[in-house]
């Protein structure tokens, strides 16, 4: 049986427990004979707009799992104590690919892999402007210009910053690239692209905003390459290029 529903969802947080954010949205939810399950779009309130998250509940296990701008599948079973560990993280409105560790030996041999810059970390961004050159490397270092500052440049006294870049393809006064980190510095690839005159397109903070376009910064998060932190055996993971990019690309065509 599957009905239309209005769903709730309440976070917590761990540093302040009288503090709750609710998020309240439309869905549909189905009831079978051994599972429930929920299923509801993500907002902008959540930072994961373009994404469909399902919640599915069957005995003793708990399932979520998301796919749009955000992928991703965590399974939690009843009476076990949980902890999820971030390795990576990305800037508010990316989409894509980050690491959680389940156990704070992998959190901490990766999150030194990522430090050491072991991580290969492959982005795909639409740009303005025609990019000429079939592919190249920015290299220049990035500044945080104060303490306060959310806005980083490119400036001389700057940590050592490259981005590795190549055309995927060229549109209507716009270009898709494909970007490799070789550091990985805040909002790199974001400043990086807006030095070399062709920032990204819905970037609010360096790039160019067409509200008609995209509602978000074009740029994902796509592929992810590291070593399994106990066998060492090489992991490679991608996430194919959600809908409001693919829209967007169509778009520019």
């Amino acid at each position: 049986m599957e009905k239309s529903a209005v769903i709730s969802i309440r976070s917590f947080s761990d540093l302040d427990k009288d503090e709750v954010i609710e998020v309240v949205t439309p869905g549909k939810f189905h009831l079978g004979e051994s599972e429930f399950k929920a299923v509801y779009e993500e907002s902008e309130i959540s930072g994961m707009d373009g994404t469909t998250t399902t919640l599915v509940i069957k005995d003793d296990v708990l399932v979520l799992e998301r796919e749009g701008s955000t992928s991703t599948r965590m399974e939690f079973k009843k009476g076990e104590d949980v902890k999820i560990r971030f390795v990576n993280r990305l800037d508010m409105n990316t989409s894509g690919l980050v690491i959680v560790a389940k156990n704070p030996y992998a959190q901490f041999v990766l999150s030194s892999d990522m430090k050491e810059d072991k991580v290969e970390k492959m982005y795909i961004a639409v740009v303005k402007g025609v990019v000429k050159e079939d592919r190249g490397t920015i290299n220049a270092p990035i500044y945080r210009p104060t303490e306060d500052s959310v806005k980083r440049i490119v400036h001389v006294d700057g940590q050592p910053s490259i981005t590795h870049y190549e055309v995927v393809e060229r549109l209507n006064d716009a270009t898709v690239l494909k970007l490799r980190l070789e550091t990985g510095r805040t909002h790199q690839i974001r400043v990086h692209l807006n030095h070399i005159g062709h920032g990204i397109i819905g970037d609010e903070l360096y790039g160019y905003v067409d509200e008609n376009l995209i509602n978000r910064q074009a740029l994902h998060a796509y592929s992810l390459k590291f070593k399994q932190p106990r066998t060492k055996e090489n992991l490679e993971f991608e996430a194919q290029l959600p809908k409001d990019m693919e829209e967007l690309i169509k778009k520019l065509k």
